[in-house]
């Protein structure tokens, strides 16, 4: 990731949700702001134990974790503190520390955006254009 700015899909400093990086792929092509942010949510999510505490966090009861219930992904403590310190700069998971332990939770408006951001489900923000079938 470059020295610009990215807006990520949460705001890092309180995990409050803003509004979705980017517009469906198939909207129109990405500025270059936009393509820098979802390459840092892919690139974050590019990695197979970074993938997989993801979706731990994301398939977990409750839609959170506490990181004693995730942690079994093959490496050690420490690496797993880092990917998950990667995810949260990407924007795709917050956490809440109670007592020793932290919580990570997925927002649904990340999945959302990354949804709609993958399959061109436009919510009336862009033009909500598409190319007829060849």
């Amino acid at each position: 990731m470059s020295n610009t700015e990215v807006l990520p899909l949460l705001d890092p400093v309180d995990g409050q949700s803003v509004a979705p990086c980017c517009p469906p792929l198939t909207e129109r092509p990405f500025t270059a702001l936009e393509a820098e942010t979802a390459a840092a949510m892919f690139k974050a999510l590019g990695d197979p134990v970074r993938l997989r505490l993801f979706s731990a966090v994301a398939s977990h009861e409750g839609g959170e974790a506490c990181v004693c219930d995730i942690s079994d992904v093959g490496v050690s403590q420490p690496t797993v503190s880092h990917h998950l310190k990667k995810l949260k700069e990407a924007g795709l998971l917050t956490s809440e520390r109670r007592g020793t332990w932290v919580y990570y939770r997925v927002e649904p408006s990340v999945l959302s955006a990354m949804g709609r951001l993958l399959t061109g489900t436009s919510t009336g923000t862009g033009t909500g254009t598409s190319r007829p079938p060849a």
